[in-house]
């Protein structure tokens, strides 16, 4: 059963598109994460609120639309967002009490307290709180709530570990008791503590990340190993000048796979390889020599000792000395690569430069 349903859901801003149109459905018994910049986060948020009309689309929660009636919409959904604020002057459990009140819970108070675990903090102000403890209460009161759909804006931001581990716990107690969970967060590995199923929105349009469990990646390099050893006693492969394969990377427990057009580049520090993509970067299982091997053919160029790079991001390539030369990406941030004398020589060949 579907809680909410997002169609063709469409944003610019003037001659600029933050989102071109996508489409979504958020379950009874499902978490889903959204990866975003700060921008598409607060612009889709603003949306779904009503704060904020959207270029093109609609979408519902529970059937109810917010244009049709706000009373309705607003019934079905809690939302959480990071500058939330909280009524200082009360405890913690006088907090609860209002909002048990005014949502006519059936949660026992003391049932929300140890769900957040904030029982040794029930009498204490909530201006004596720290950052971490007031997070929680923020995420006691939508339990008292009670929605169909629960909205986080960046629900461990800044958060210390056990408030992290309180609302992970909560997420599962929620998609247990057949709620919805949306998350919407600029850090990957929030997202993937909470959930598999992690999309990224950003210009390009909505797209769900692969993800594996360290148990599900090695099951199936297993099988690409098997199918291939087949494949080669039926036929003898000659040439192989395109492989299409995915690039994994490691977050926490989880195993990130992206495809090379994804890539912007690749930098070794310290012995470890790490990929960015889009400004975030992503820890690679592999050596910078066997990231060579694999991405070459799909356009990538080992730039320096420490950097590979997707020549198709490249926009510029700027000469400061005669031994010093820098590549430019076309990334938001602009993003500067150094290129080796040799390389440059190299690079010249490949552009059919003299």
């Amino acid at each position: 059963m579907s809680i909410l349903k997002i169609n063709n859901l469409e944003k610019h801003d003037g001659h600029a598109l933050i989102f071109p149109p996508f489409s979504l459905e958020v379950s009874a018994h499902e978490a889903i994460a959204i990866h975003a910049s700060t921008n598409v986060r607060l612009i889709l948020l603003k949306i779904l609120v009503g704060e904020m009309p959207a270029s093109n689309g609609e979408w519902t929660i529970n059937g109810k639309s917010y244009s049709e009636s706000k009373k309705d919409y607003f019934e079905q959904v809690g939302m959480y967002f990071l500058d939330d604020g909280l009524y200082e002057r009360l405890t913690v459990k006088d907090h609860f009490d209002f909002y048990k009140k005014l949502y006519h819970s059936k949660l026992p108070i003391e049932e929300g307290l140890r769900i957040i675990q904030l029982e040794v903090k029930r009498n204490s102000k909530i201006s004596k709180l720290s950052v971490s403890e007031k997070r929680r209460v923020h995420f006691g009161r939508l339990l008292f709530q009670n929605p169909a759909l629960l909205i986080f804006e960046e629900p461990d931001q800044n958060a210390d570990l056990e408030t992290k581990r309180v609302f992970v716990k909560m997420v599962r107690m929620l998609i247990e008791k057949g709620k919805g969970v949306f998350v919407l967060t600029g850090n990957m590995e929030s997202a993937l503590a909470i959930t598999n199923k992690v999309y990224r929105l950003d210009e390009a349009g909505l797209h769900m990340l692969d993800i594996l469990s360290e148990e599900e990646s090695t099951e199936e390099l297993h099988r690409d190993v098997q199918n291939l050893e087949e494949k080669q006693k039926e036929e003898e492969i000659i040439v192989q000048p395109v492989r299409f394969e995915k690039i994994p990377t490691k977050v926490n427990d989880k195993i990130v796979l992206f495809d090379p057009p994804e890539i912007d580049y690749i930098e070794s520090h310290e012995g470890q390889s790490n990929i960015y993509i889009k400004g975030e970067m992503y820890p690679s299982v592999f050596t910078m020599t066997e990231l060579e091997k694999r991405l070459h053919p799909y356009g990538f160029f080992r730039c320096h000792r420490s950097y590979i790079v997707n020549l198709q991001k490249v926009r510029e390539v700027v000469t400061w000395t005669r031994n010093s030369f820098t590549l430019v990406l076309g990334d938001t941030k602009k993003s500067s690569i150094p290129l080796s004398k040799t390389k440059m020589a190299e690079l010249k060949g490949m552009l059919g430069l003299k």
